[in-house]
């Protein structure tokens, strides 16, 4: 009897000795975090980025480190985190067409409910969410905050334009005043008419370099406002790309490249920056992230008689402008905690204050509120060309297969428009052709 009765007692200690762990683990804090790490590209807008990573951590005392790739790498360094699934990063600025690749291979969380239950969809402009956050097109579901806009704008040389004798020569040649062009038909007659070399002057710099996506960038600011897209509503490329305006709109690109100076037959960001720091250009594409060295007076000689504008609208009453910048996205391999750590991060990020002092430090914002303020239009010469260029923004294809869509666009526009091989109708056609055959290997047209 007594040995049974030890026996039992023993037993209930036994098992109130596992309920109280089997509780304490249930009970067990979760684990603090103490630091998010963000990957972003290696330029300008990352240390601004830290900045104000710097500001979170004094609020939260959560540290925020943001390193950074060049370039060059940054794709590749992201793309081999993905593909360890690794938790090395919480969050990574994205380029807007990598979001169907993040996405379609769950790389990327999903914010929808998050963005949706704290109002953050609808604080930035329409277009920047839909090309930097959405995805599929139109589904109404959110993978990335809209962080660094951009897109491609134009500065110039108002000296230049505000001369009494140009602007009595111009509008004698062309019949109206010199001014900001208001159409890509006047941008074409204010490049003509500054293309002076003997005095080593060229009317307009643009994007050429066959590398990843300049001269497409460059093309696809006149295309769009011709009234093209990249597909139809079905996804369909053929009689799209090689359409009878997409070739009027390539004929006006390679049209403009005969007013750049010589040297720009391979030119992005830095070359358009290059030539007209030097004085060779009365005009520049380039996207408004480049802008900030061309008001810096130790950097641009013209800086204090440079003016910007947003692309003009082209012949059949449509406006658009190539998009750039990139939207904020949280992996989906590390633990929960880490994922509400980023979501608190982002949510904070989002507010308007904070975004003030986004756009304060030197970030793009998309946030309408702050896009809209006098205090940010005035702040800097480019901000309100800046502003109104976020309005009507679009983008190359963001599906997985972006960057095989890609690569005929790059190779066959390049010739034409630099060095004058066949004709506008023949690159388009060619470009339409391999673009149908990547879309059919890859399910998402029919043969």
């Amino acid at each position: 009897m007594v040995r049974k009765t030890a026996s039992f007692f023993l037993l209930i200690v036994l098992v109130l000795t596992l309920a109280v762990g089997v509780g304490a683990v249930k009970a067990a804090p979760k684990q603090q975090v103490t630091e998010l790490t963000i990957l972003w590209a290696e330029w300008d807008p990352a240390n601004y980025l830290q900045e104000i990573g710097n500001r979170y951590e004094a609020a939260t005392g959560i540290k925020v480190n943001v390193i950074q790739e060049p370039w060059g790498s940054f794709y590749d360094r992201m793309a081999a985190e993905w593909a360890a699934k690794g938790d090395a990063y919480d969050m990574v600025v994205g380029d807007s067409q990598w979001i169907g690749q993040g996405v379609t291979q769950g790389h990327y969380m999903e914010l929808t409910d998050f963005f949706i239950e704290n109002g953050i969809h609808e604080t930035v402009t329409p277009a920047t969410l839909k090309f930097y956050g959405e995805y599929p097109a139109g589904s109404g579901r959110y993978w990335a905050y809209p962080t660094e806009g951009d897109a491609v704008g134009w500065a110039y040389r108002k000296d230049l334009f505000e001369d009494p004798e140009n602007q009595k020569a111009f509008e004698e040649k062309y019949g109206y005043p010199l001014d900001v062009p208001q159409t890509w038909m006047q941008l074409r007659d204010i490049a003509e008419f500054f293309t002076r070399p003997e005095q080593n002057l060229y009317g307009v710099g643009v994007y050429t370099q066959i590398d990843y996506d300049a001269i497409t960038m460059g093309y696809e600011t006149a295309m769009f406002s011709w009234g093209v897209e990249w597909q139809d509503e079905n996804n369909n490329v053929l009689g799209v790309v090689n359409s009878e305006r997409a070739v009027e709109a390539l004929e006006f690109y390679k049209g403009l490249y005969q007013f750049a100076p010589p040297g720009t037959s391979n030119a992005f960001f830095a070359e358009m920056n290059d030539i007209f720091i030097n004085g060779q250009a009365a005009m520049i594409m380039n996207y408004f992230a480049f802008f900030p060295a061309l008001i810096n007076p130790g950097i641009n000689p013209y800086a204090e008689v440079t003016g910007f504008f947003s692309t003009p609208a082209g012949p059949y009453g449509d406006r658009y402008t190539s998009l750039g910048g990139q939207g904020l996205s949280v992996i989906n391999y590390i633990s929960d905690e880490r994922k509400q750590a980023s979501l608190d991060f982002i949510k904070w990020f989002a507010s308007e204050d904070v975004q003030r002092q986004w756009a304060e430090v030197g970030g793009f914002t998309c946030n309408v509120a702050v896009l809209e303020s006098e205090e940010f239009l005035n702040a800097t010469p480019y901000n309100a060309a800046f502003a109104e260029s976020m309005t009507f923004v679009k983008d190359f294809w963001n599906i997985p297969e972006y960057e095989q869509l890609l690569r005929p666009v790059q190779r066959h526009l390049h010739p034409y428009v630099v060095s004058g091989l066949g004709t506008a109708r023949e690159a388009l056609d060619k470009i339409a052709s391999e673009q149908h055959q990547i879309l059919v290997e890859a399910g998402i047209v029919a043969e």
